[in-house]
């Protein structure tokens, strides 16, 4: 009996590596031809998106291969130009005509560059099955120290997004899987980023086709589009706050100041 069981069990986890196996996919990023080049017209080319972009948003299980059609020898190291590589994934010397291949076994977000040629940069965003990611939404507005990630379920692609302070707005560009038959998104937001309620446009027409369902910790959307909708921009009632935590505390101590001084002028005076 206890055999039976030990042989079972094992069954059950071939069985789950296979099933694993099966959905894992693999994408390949290209270093073309001239990529060396800080003037070269792209660096990357995405062969899952079509993009000329080293950013990429795949799933727990898939594997990157990073291909080098240059002539001279690149190196992909996980990190950044400005703190160096983190040891996490990386080659130093891909030679002309030779690969790197690494499976991402944990979502998160994994930054990416070429130390030999530091203008060689991308991301790789690794999301749970069904979930992909825009990342770092809000890190280049307001004091730069709040930043939220946003996820979503789409047949295609968010290859970008832009947040308008003055008009309490995020637009997103979409690349449109146009062989897939469901056009629809879901997205979550999260309040803190852009309060609800929302008014949304595509390919800057104002769309009433979607629904908004508010919630504690996120706000979803679900909105149905084509595979002509290009951008997508959703105006709320409040954008990511200007100030955060730290320009607040800056901007007390700078108000205590100013009353000290203003203070130490009365007292120097009489």
């Amino acid at each position: 009996m206890n055999k039976f069981y030990f042989v079972l069990i094992i069954g059950v986890l071939i069985s789950i590596q296979l099933f694993e196996n099966v959905y894992a996919t693999t994408y390949d990023i290209n270093m073309p031809s001239g990529s060396s080049s800080p003037v070269a017209p792209y660096f990357w080319q995405n062969e899952k998106t079509g993009a000329a972009s080293g950013d990429i948003t795949i799933l727990v299980g898939d594997t990157i291969v990073w291909k080098n059609g240059g002539q001279v020898i690149h190196a992909v190291e996980s990190g950044t130009v400005e703190d160096g590589a983190d040891g996490i994934f990386g080659v130093t010397d891909l030679a002309p005509g030779e690969f790197y291949k690494f499976t991402f076994t944990e979502k998160g977000r994994y930054p990416y560059y070429c130390f030999i040629h530091p203008w060689m940069v991308g991301v790789v965003t690794v999301t749970d099955v069904g979930y992909k990611i825009v990342s770092d939404l809000g890190k280049d507005v307001g004091d730069g120290l709040t930043s939220f990630n946003v996820d979503y379920q789409y047949s295609g692609i968010i290859s970008n997004a832009r947040i308008n302070e003055e008009q309490k707005s995020i637009t997103f560009q979409l690349l449109s899987d146009t062989k897939s038959i469901d056009q629809n998104l879901m997205m979550l937001l999260p309040p803190e980023l852009i309060e609800g309620p929302y008014v949304i446009f595509v390919n800057d027409k104002k769309n009433l086709n979607f629904e908004y369902i508010p919630g504690n910790d996120v706000n979803t959307i679900e909105i149905e589009l084509s595979d002509n909708s290009k951008t997508l921009t959703i105006v709320g009632t409040k954008i990511i706050p200007e100030f955060g935590v730290l320009s607040i505390i800056v901007l007390g101590v700078a108000i205590t100041s100013i009353i000290f001084i203003q203070k130490s002028k009365i007292n120097i005076k009489f």
